[in-house]
């Protein structure tokens, strides 16, 4: 009897959005993701993300832009409850406007509406929001990805 072949993890991309200048970042991490946190700042433009951190099990990521001003919005995920669904705006050289959907139907809506849309979602059955990736250019995300995968407890 041989190893049984490793079942394939179904992953998939959905390219960035948005013009792309400033820093790469990815918040790609061991464990599956328990919450999010994201940051909203105005100017005279309006409004725009300026930060976001995921929580992967119990740690938080490093801080992807910025939080030093603007509101902070929160939300933490429930026992078997991820990410299936990102959508939102993008504007100008920013995210206007991101808006997280999870499998027990919850959403999470932070910026304004203003810009072209976008809708980012996994293309197989059973997949989840494993980390999302893009560029920020020290005051606001500039660009924004999301890679999807089925999740496997490495423990069970």
């Amino acid at each position: 009897m041989g190893m049984a072949a490793p079942l394939p993890d179904l992953f998939s991309y959905s390219p960035a959005v948005g013009d792309g200048s400033g820093t790469e970042f990815s918040t790609a991490s061991e464990g599956r993701i328990t919450g999010i946190r994201v940051w909203e700042s105005n100017n005279y433009w309006g409004g725009y993300i300026s930060g976001i951190q995921l929580r992967y099990n119990s740690n938080w990521t490093e801080l992807v832009g910025i939080n030093s001003y603007g509101n902070e919005k929160e939300m933490t995920l429930f026992d078997n409850e991820h990410f299936v669904q990102i959508s939102g705006k993008y504007y100008s050289g920013y995210i206007s406007e991101l808006m997280f959907v999870t499998n027990e139907g919850r959403s999470f809506k932070v910026g304004q509406p203003y810009g072209n849309s976008f809708n980012f979602y996994p293309t197989h059955d059973g997949s989840e929001l494993r980390f999302i990736s893009g560029r920020q250019n020290g005051f606001s995300l500039t660009s924004i990805g999301a890679h999807w995968a089925v999740y496997y407890n490495s423990t069970s």
